[in-house]
């Protein structure tokens, strides 16, 4: 078995007097596609951003290749690179296509600009946007803006190997897109996988039942702040946890409570 690139020990979170995540544990290893599902507020973008180093969980421990993880992100850094794909896409309004996918180099590299838009443009090509360098992302449509921001995680730095990502984060890749955007940034995720110069290990939160079926190998079920279900894409159709049957059948009735 090879050594966990992740490892959550035991974590809780709360925001007030809401308990988001109680004693979670979860751990990623080397070349895993993973998906995590759940009702609404289980915690799925929480254990996300704890994974990130964005968030401070409340207790517990987090290991990233076996070193056990100091406060955030910017306190210390981690042994790997953990790149994040946000739902919205989070790209920098008043900047270029080029400048936010970029951005890590132009803030953080001695790379002269021509060979920072060379790099930039091979990453386009790779999420399928060739010629849009100069676009504004208010002038692509929610598709295109999501694989910029694609782009733009998997962006490395040839002067330092440590800022290349080995784990992506994803959350909710395809929320608010149409069926065909969906099956195209679905397929998307899984060429990066595999493709040179992408990420073969990564964690995705979504709630849609095709990107679940096509892009996660192993799927963690979270409800009430734990993990209640851990199976792979083939056990979805026959599973006898009432929780993720109710789940992946959409039922109102069962043991997952309905809000009104």
């Amino acid at each position: 078995m090879p050594k966990p690139l992740i490892e959550l020990k035991g974590i809780s979170k709360s925001f007030g007097s809401s308990v988001v995540l109680d004693n979670a544990d979860l751990t990623i290893y080397p070349g895993e596609a993973v998906g995590i599902i759940g009702p609404s507020g289980t915690g799925k973008s929480t254990i996300l951003r704890i994974i990130a180093g964005l968030l401070a969980p409340d207790a517990g421990e987090i290991y990233v290749q076996g070193q056990l993880r100091q406060g955030l992100i910017e306190d210390a850094q981690d042994p790997i690179f953990i790149g994040m794909v946000f739902q919205q896409a989070a790209l920098f309004d008043s900047l270029t296509v080029e400048e936010n996918v970029g951005f890590l180099l132009f803030q953080h590299s001695k790379l002269s600009r021509r060979k920072i838009r060379q790099l930039v443009e091979q990453k386009l090509e790779m999420v399928g946007l060739p010629g849009v360098s100069d676009r504004y992302p208010a002038e692509l449509s929610g598709g295109m803006r999501k694989r910029v921001s694609f782009a733009r995680a998997i962006m490395s730095n040839p002067d330092n190997p440590r800022d290349t990502p080995e784990v992506l984060l994803y959350d909710e890749p395809t929320a608010g897109l149409d069926p065909i955007a969906s099956t195209v940034i679905e397929d998307l995720v899984r060429d990066l996988q595999r493709v040179k110069g992408g990420c073969s290990t990564y964690v995705m939160v979504t709630h849609q039942d095709s990107t679940i079926r096509r892009t996660a190998d192993r799927i963690v079920f979270l409800y009430q702040g734990k993990v209640q279900w851990q199976g792979t894409v083939n056990d979805i159709d026959t599973t006898e946890n009432p929780l993720a049957r109710q789940f992946f059948s959409g039922s109102v009735t069962g043991p997952i409570q309905v809000g009104g």
